[in-house]
């Protein structure tokens, strides 16, 4: 099968560009071609506001490059992950007019929000779903803290909604969990062209002892993360479980000051990944504390590989991958006691911790190796084509 692959890059790297070199990479090994048309926001620098403003509307060269490719190329399956902002939606014609089937993997919120997390003011912000024009994330300057380019994310929506681009420019949509799915629904997405198709984990990393005595944070040092929870549920759990912290970013010093004053407590900073998921097999459980919806955090995927439980809010995304009492155990999001209270149920029956394991390591091998990503998005493409097929 020959695959064209459409992402366009973000200045600074993140999941969903590994995200998208690790499918490309699966394809491959099992003798797919992959066609790639990306393009990168660097280029971003080179142009005007009005310049990006239009191209992130309506991109008449995109559209006609990817024409032109398709024409060449002649790919089976156009399999779009970010149009944002250089690609644009009208890249989904450039496809549809060659009557080639169109995947879309929404690895966001960006259909439903204006800077695409669904969170605001150090909380979760449901106020543009549903809405034709998202005017709340415009009168927020949601996007970057600047009004005037939130107005411009505001308009692509609903100019493309208008235009019904994203119910008939695409024929199957990759949510990453049943979450994701649900929201998308609400806000407004065909239901019946929604599938969840989470991601994986290129290798297996192999489970680990879960001898170590400690629980691990990994993550970046952000509000959203719920760092300031994670501290303030130790204060109360102490030396009766060590927490290894690993990570960095804005508000490491808050953190690291305030740890200092509490026991048990280990900042590390950032570390290499081979030492993370070492950590990661030893420790007694994964915490993680995030006060937003989450996309499909690859911590916890590699967590369950390693057949660490996970000890979550019950919270988004994280709600449908932890099985409370089975793969791990949820928490009232941004309540600290209840987070001290799940860790004290967790190191109060051995018999169950093992249990937990075994379960969490379980859920792995059915849902996130490469493997099971490769059958269902060989699944999701057939699916693209009949869907193609029906409308021309």
């Amino acid at each position: 099968m020959k695959i064209l692959r459409v992402h366009n890059y973000y200045q600074q790297a993140g999941g969903e560009d590994a995200v998208v070199a690790s499918e490309i990479a699966l394809l491959r090994a099992r003798g797919h071609e992959i066609v790639e048309y990306f393009v990168h926001n660097d280029a971003i620098e080179q142009m005007g506001r009005v310049e990006v403003a239009t191209r992130t509307i309506w991109n008449r060269q995109s559209r006609r490059t990817l024409g032109e490719l398709i024409a060449r190329e002649r790919p089976d399956i156009a399999h779009f992950d970010n149009t944002f902002p250089l690609v644009s939606p009208s890249a989904y014609y450039a496809a549809r007019d060659a009557g080639v089937p169109v995947v879309q993997t929404l690895h966001n919120y960006r259909l439903l929000c204006v800077n695409a997390t669904l969170f605001r003011e150090g909380r979760v912000c449901e106020q543009c779903i549903g809405r034709f024009i998202p005017w709340p994330g415009v009168t927020h300057a949601c996007y970057r803290d600047d009004r005037k380019a939130s107005a411009v994310v505001a308009a692509m929506l609903s100019v493309h909604r208008a235009m019904g681009t994203y119910d008939r420019a695409i024929d199957v949509y990759i949510a990453l969990t049943d979450f994701a799915r649900r929201k998308y629904i609400e806000g407004g997405l065909p239901q019946h062209k929604i599938v969840v198709k989470p991601n994986f984990l290129d290798a297996d990393p192999g489970v680990g002892s879960g001898d170590g005595g400690f629980a691990l944070f990994v993550g970046r040092m952000t509000e959203e993360k719920g760092v300031r929870v994670l501290v303030d549920a130790w204060r109360r759990v102490g030396r009766r479980l060590p927490l290894k912290v690993v990570g960095s970013g804005p508000l490491e010093e808050e953190i690291r000051s305030a740890a200092g004053g509490v026991e048990g407590i280990e900042m590390l900073g950032r570390r290499p990944l081979d030492e993370v998921m070492a950590m990661m097999g030893q420790a007694t459980c994964l915490v993680f504390p995030s006060t937003w919806y989450e996309g499909l955090p690859r911590t916890i995927v590699e967590s369950f590989a390693k057949g660490a439980p996970v000890i979550a809010s019950d919270l988004g995304s994280m709600a449908d991958l932890v099985d409370h009492g089975q793969t791990g155990l949820k928490f009232k999001p941004g309540d600290p006691e209840d987070l001290a209270r799940q860790i004290e149920h967790l190191l109060a029956d051995p018999a169950k911790l093992s249990a937990m394991r075994a379960a969490a390591r379980a859920v792995y091998e059915s849902k996130y190796t490469a493997e099971v990503a490769y059958e269902a998005l060989m699944g999701i493409y057939q699916a693209a084509k009949k869907t193609a097929d029906e409308r021309r």
